[in-house]
């Protein structure tokens, strides 16, 4: 299955339960391009604009904003919330690679792990100008500290074909860094743990967003997600679950 195909479909329940970012590490990012006059951001494998919501009041009207996203119903949701923004259905890597005009700003939010890593940095220190950002967003679900998302995780593991929590295990900041430093460029990580709290319902709706979950839902169907229900509300407080999270960003500079 294609990446455009694990996402086409989801677009309405992912943009409304899927966690934003934390505002500090949106800052972080901003603060980075305090250098520039004039700053235009590509928003690659934007979604529907999650990161936008953040991103676009982080640094200010003046700023420019493209998105693309390999699919159309993500795009067309995203269209929808931020039609200022100009918008394109496609792989990220072969936009990047197409671009002619000068970019400061190129952000990849809970994006990475789908991309042709090794192409996609290459396109990304192209495309950039000198002093240049590359930001990588990740929110992690914290399973360490959480027996609910310990579970959770264990029941995915157990019923989605293929999925394991570490997915996402390799080291980003290496791989950023052999691509980012040769060239005089520097590659930092900032972390920032927090904690989100969801009624039942509306984290099974979450779930049920998650590509990861329907493919479990496939080879299942509904059965699924009533386990996904059975174990919230084993673990629910007054009808809500703690989700701690540890969100990351690998903020790339060019040199």
């Amino acid at each position: 299955m294609s990446v455009q195909q694990k996402f086409d479909g989801l677009s309405d329940d992912y943009d409304r339960y899927r966690p934003r970012y934390p505002s500090g590490l949106l800052r972080a990012v901003a603060d980075e391009l305090a250098p520039f006059d004039e700053v235009t951001a590509v928003d690659t494998g934007a979604g529907t604009g999650i990161a936008l919501e953040g991103m676009i009041p982080a640094l200010g009207g003046s700023a420019r904003h493209l998105a693309v996203d390999v699919s159309q119903g993500m795009v067309d949701r995203g269209r929808e919330k931020f039609p200022e923004v100009r918008w394109a259905v496609g792989p990220a890597e072969e936009f990047l690679e197409n671009l002619r005009e000068p970019v400061q700003l190129i952000v990849a939010a809970q994006a990475y792990q789908w991309m042709d890593r090794a192409r996609y940095a290459d396109a990304a220190l192209a495309a950039l100008v000198p002093g240049g950002v590359l930001a990588v967003l990740q929110n992690n679900r914290d399973f360490s500290a959480s027996a609910f998302l310990d579970a959770y995780e264990e029941l995915l593991e157990k019923h989605s074909p293929g999925y394991s929590r570490h997915y996402r295990d390799f080291d980003i900041e290496a791989e950023l860094g052999a691509v980012f430093r040769p060239s005089g460029g520097r590659v930092r990580t900032a972390v920032e743990r927090w904690t989100r709290s969801m009624g039942v319902d509306d984290f099974v709706r979450m779930s049920s967003s998650s590509t990861q979950v329907q493919r479990a839902v496939a080879r299942e169907g509904d059965a699924f997600l009533r386990r996904v229900r059975s174990l919230c509300e084993e673990y629910a407080q007054d009808g809500a679950v703690g989700l701690p999270y540890r969100s990351e960003l690998f903020l790339c500079v060019k040199g």
